[in-house]
């Protein structure tokens, strides 16, 4: 059995990299939401939250929605299934690694020792 610090390796970084984790898991708290609102929450540039949307649209973890309100463009995304059960399952490994982190003990021939 790999030790949890191993299993970190392992998660899928299309989603756990830190600016689309945010943006899947802000979508994941509403039905949809809008570009620039996630733009505020995210903290992202215009054009850097364009470049992680359109990984997680290629990927089919978003959809993107592109219309017209009163001649302004609006841009509003939400998670597919395929999006909802990635995000899901993302947080439940992290939650699962963090509690298996915290029980391991280090090799007894290991130099490491554990703090308090």
């Amino acid at each position: 059995m790999s030790q949890p610090f191993e299993e970190l390796a392992e998660l899928d970084r299309l989603v756990h990299e830190p600016a689309r984790l945010s943006i899947l898991t802000a979508l994941a708290a509403c039905r949809s939401a809008d570009f620039l609102y996630l733009q505020r929450l995210t903290g992202l540039t215009k054009g850097n939250l364009s470049s992680h949307i359109a990984k997680l649209e290629t990927a089919g973890l978003v959809q993107v929605d592109k219309t017209f309100e009163r001649k302004v463009p609006l841009t509003r995304l939400s998670l597919t299934k395929v999006g909802q059960q990635s995000i899901d399952q993302h947080w439940q490994q992290l939650d699962g690694l963090r509690r298996r982190a915290h029980k391991w003990q280090p090799d007894k021939n290991s130099k490491l020792t554990r703090g308090g």
